[in-house]
């Protein structure tokens, strides 16, 4: 049986070492980890901004020449009008005043969803509850009891305003 002295000191070297090295050494481990790891998310947010950049150019690209496209079609309409027989100032108010009132139409479903914005109500008096202390059922300082599983949430209002 052969002696292999390179393999006494490593085992013996664990029971050597204080536990205040061991800590240190712990800590730096842990804080090189650390360090590794916030090096690799700023490397994989670089590269994901660069993505999200070159997709957005894409996108802008295509909508410009979506735009263009459909600035195209307005003339081939106009002038399939023009073919059918409509004069030629007509053929080009007809499709304009198209284009106008699907215009209206967005601007006006836009507006109704603008109108549907409740402002944060339920934000803000909740808020403002947990300012003064006061409980949003009682309106008093008392202390309630947090909901059991069964219960979570049936006290809130619907988020959607009454019609």
């Amino acid at each position: 049986m052969t002696h292999n002295p390179s393999a006494e000191p490593l085992a013996a070297e664990p029971q050597e070492e204080s536990l205040g090295a061991l800590v240190a050494n712990a800590t730096d481990h842990i804080s090189t980890l650390v360090r590794a790891e916030i090096e690799l998310a700023k490397a994989e947010l670089r590269f994901d901004a660069k993505r999200v950049g070159t997709a957005a150019g894409l996108f802008g690209a295509a909508a410009f020449i979506a735009h263009l496209c459909l600035i195209l079609a307005s003339f081939a309409i106009a002038y399939g009008l023009v073919a059918l027989g409509v004069w030629t100032w007509l053929a080009f108010a007809v499709v304009t005043a198209f284009y106008l009132v699907v215009a209206a139409l967005l601007v006006l479903l836009g507006v109704r969803r603008l109108k549907g914005l409740a402002g944060m109500k339920r934000t803000v008096r909740s808020l403002k509850n947990l300012k003064s202390g006061e409980t949003e059922v009682t309106g008093t300082t008392a202390a309630v009891a947090p909901p059991t599983a069964g219960q979570v949430g049936t006290h809130r209002e619907p988020v959607r305003p009454a019609r």
